[in-house]
């Protein structure tokens, strides 16, 4: 078996983060993930961030990526293991991990840290399994990372950021966007994205839902249709749109299966994507050495990962001595400064009220196995 002080699974904005926090402070990193490159989703993001020159304003993911992945690489106190897929863990903190082209390596960590980031949602309909009908995810994905644009004439469902920024990016790979649905009666997606699909003449459909997938061997066309306020079809109001792409931008669920394995208890908020490993302010679970950081405690934006992952690192390097419990605090309250920027706009106050309810029902009732 192999020992390690600070195990992290996940090598997006939030484990990476989490690993160059910790390590500067002298801790022994070792970053998993399952793909050949690390930075997550912000290779993906074309888009440039917006908010403060702390968080990253006027950087596109991309830079943010590779920004962490120097700092990674500069660091003699991080291992990376890519190619690495972690299929057990328990509360002892042992894990089973299976690199490429190798059986089964047993680690024995002091922390962990899971930054495992979440999962898309699908809604169903008929046609869903039809070629043509995939996440949004997965179109940004082939267009930013392989450089294939998954369809010419589109429909995205949801109007949230990740549809409308995913459906600009569309319209300047050379597709057409057909129309943006949303089921309620208000848009989700920050102003400063929606006006950029508005500008390019892309019709929103509120509140509309999908009806049906049109197509025998793919998709050929979409039946959309208004709903009420019970969430029911209005009877006459169906639209039928030639398309060759439908794209679902649903919405996330936190990937919470390590913790569910390393019996992590588990509180359902909605506002956090839904039933999410109970933690306290500093990000440790209910069993202790475990921490979380970025999705799968809850929801939010990537800049918000990345100081999620710095607090988690910071503590963890901590709790095995690397920092005095003076430079620790210091460093937590201004992580937590900047936390509390990052959740502080109209659209984020729902995540930051769903954080306290989780520091809430930690405090409450939850001690650490």
């Amino acid at each position: 078996m192999i020992h390690k002080e600070i195990v992290i699974v996940g090598g997006g904005p939030a484990g990476l983060s989490a690993g160059i926090e910790a390590a500067k402070y002298g801790a022994e990193v070792l970053i998993i993930d399952e793909n050949h490159l690390v930075g997550g989703q912000l290779f993906k993001q074309i888009h440039k961030f917006f908010g403060s020159r702390e968080h990253k304003a006027g950087m596109r993911g991309f830079s943010i990526g590779r920004d962490l992945l120097e700092e990674i690489n500069k660091s003699e106190n991080i291992e990376l293991w890519l190619n690495s897929e972690v299929i057990g863990i328990n509360k002892e903190k042992e894990l089973l991990v299976v690199p490429k082209d190798q059986g089964v390596v047993e680690i024995k960590a002091e922390k962990i840290i899971l930054a495992t980031g979440a999962i898309e949602k699908s809604i169903y309909f008929p046609g869903w399994d039809l070629p043509g009908v995939m996440g949004a995810g997965a179109a940004q994905t082939m267009m930013n990372v392989h450089r294939i644009l998954p369809g010419k004439k589109v429909l995205m469902i949801g109007s949230g950021n990740v549809g409308v920024i995913i459906s600009y990016q569309m319209i300047q790979g050379g597709a057409e966007v057909v129309g943006i649905l949303e089921a309620s009666s208000t848009l989700g997606g920050y102003g400063v994205h929606t006006a950029k699909v508005t500008r390019a003449g892309v019709p929103f459909y509120r509140p509309y839902t999908i009806k049906r997938a049109i197509g025998e061997d793919c998709v050929e066309g979409a039946e959309i249709v208004q709903i009420d306020s019970q969430w029911q079809p209005v009877e006459g109001t169906e639209v039928i749109l030639e398309v060759d792409l439908i794209c679902m931008a649903t919405g996330f669920n936190p990937l919470t299966e390590l913790a569910w394995m390393s019996g992590c208890q588990f509180t359902y908020i909605p506002e956090l994507g839904g039933q999410v490993p109970t933690h306290n302010d500093r990000l440790e679970t209910t069993v202790k050495g475990i921490y979380i950081a970025g999705d799968i405690s809850g929801i939010e934006e990537a800049s918000t990962a990345m100081e999620e992952g710095k607090l988690a690192g910071v503590h963890a390097a901590h709790s095995l001595g690397y920092l005095s419990k003076e430079k620790e605090k210091v460093e937590r309250n201004k992580i937590w400064e900047r936390l509390n920027d990052l959740r502080s706009g109209p659209m984020d106050i729902k995540r930051k009220n769903g954080k306290e309810l989780m520091f809430l029902k930690y405090n409450e009732g939850c001690i650490n196995d």
